[in-house]
């Protein structure tokens, strides 16, 4: 399976995909795209280390959001990319690419959805928020993107205790390493193997 990853920042995601790959877990997914919404993005880096192809397709380089959607879509198609994998992308997609990629479009969100989630809820924020409210787990969650952020059909979670020392940045630090790095490449293996299926708005795994 074809894949197109989208990236706005470092890439750690999209390392633990290409980590994946040639470990042979994921040994029939092609990365064909990265796809950057920042041309100072370190992810681009690690696409190019890794020969993968890339491209930076930034909305303010565009006089509307239909034209930066075209693009978008444009740049997915002549990849031939099949699946594309949202990898910490900051920006809300429009909505040309969510219709052409309806259940294609999968996104990885770092805190257990519906908790601490939402328009203005990415990076180190969902964390904040978590401490703030004093739960006792957060974690990370996989899911099927529609028109709104963080609203799709849930493929998988995985939860992480929240220790009375942790910071943030700590909380944010074990979240990638224990969930975000394992859920993304086992949503792609499921997808890639044909054991998803969503029905009434519900993921179920075969």
């Amino acid at each position: 399976m074809k894949i197109a990853v989208f990236v706005s920042g470092g890439g750690t995601n999209l390392q633990a995909i290409i980590d994946n790959t040639k470990d042979g877990i994921l040994k029939d997914v092609e990365i064909v795209l990265v796809l950057s919404s920042s041309k100072d993005a370190y992810a681009l880096e690690r696409a190019a280390n890794n020969g993968i192809p890339s491209a930076v397709v930034s909305r303010k380089d565009f006089d509307s959001i239909e034209a930066w959607d075209d693009a978008v879509v444009s740049a997915v198609k002549a990849s031939g990319a099949e699946l594309v994998v949202l990898a910490g992308y900051l920006s809300l997609l429009g909505p040309k690419i969510v219709s052409e990629y309806s259940n294609r479009i999968i996104n990885i969100h770092p805190a257990l959805i519906p908790s601490f989630c939402g328009a203005g809820m990415y990076g180190i924020r969902p964390h904040k928020a978590a401490l703030a409210k004093g739960v006792k787990v957060s974690g990370a969650t996989v899911h099927f993107v529609n028109e709104n952020y963080d609203e799709g059909p849930i493929l998988l979670q995985k939860a992480v205790e929240v220790l009375p020392d942790d910071t943030p940045e700590s909380l944010q630090k074990r979240i990638m390493k224990e969930c975000e790095w394992k859920l993304l490449p086992e949503a792609i293996r499921l997808i890639a193997d044909g054991r998803v299926v969503i029905e009434n708005n519900i993921c179920r795994i075969r």
